[in-house]
């Protein structure tokens, strides 16, 4: 585990810059679908979560470089997938993700920010660890990279 948290310590210091390198929709996309994939990691997304989710979101040193209306509408859009139905809302997540397999650079962030949303609140849980493990798939990274 102190492996994972000197890995997630050490990303987060430069997510914001690295971020700016690869500004343009499909990683915000899949940025913001791997946010609702943590976000929905134990099978509900509450209230309590949306408003938190979209507050990280806004106040996100990784995400600022992005039209924050456009953000929050697509995590709106990916959670109301997972409201519908959840499968449906998982493969849409992770077929956005998906679109940046084939460029670990940029996969390699994806990871970053959704184990830094997943460990905002200061508990990286199993649940949210696995999601990110199946980001990391979608990505065609391995997630032990990530000690996942």
């Amino acid at each position: 585990m102190s492996t994972f948290k000197n890995w997630l310590n050490t990303t987060k210091k430069g997510l914001g810059d690295q971020v700016k390198k690869f500004k343009n929709k499909d990683f915000m996309e899949a940025v913001v679908a791997g946010c609702a994939l943590v976000a929905f990691a134990d099978g509900t997304i509450s209230a309590e979560e949306k408003t938190k989710m979209a507050g990280y979101i806004n106040i996100s040193e990784e995400l600022k470089v992005f039209d924050m209306g456009e953000v929050i509408n697509r995590f709106n859009h990916y959670v109301a997938n997972f409201e519908f139905a959840p499968e449906i809302g998982k493969q849409e997540a992770l077929k956005a993700i998906g679109k940046l397999k084939g460029k670990p650079e940029v996969g390699r962030l994806v990871v970053g920010v959704c184990s830094a949303i997943g460990a905002a609140d200061g508990d990286f849980d199993a649940d949210e660890r696995r999601i990110v493990a199946e980001i990391c798939g979608a990505l065609g990274l391995n997630p032990s990279e990530f000690s996942l």
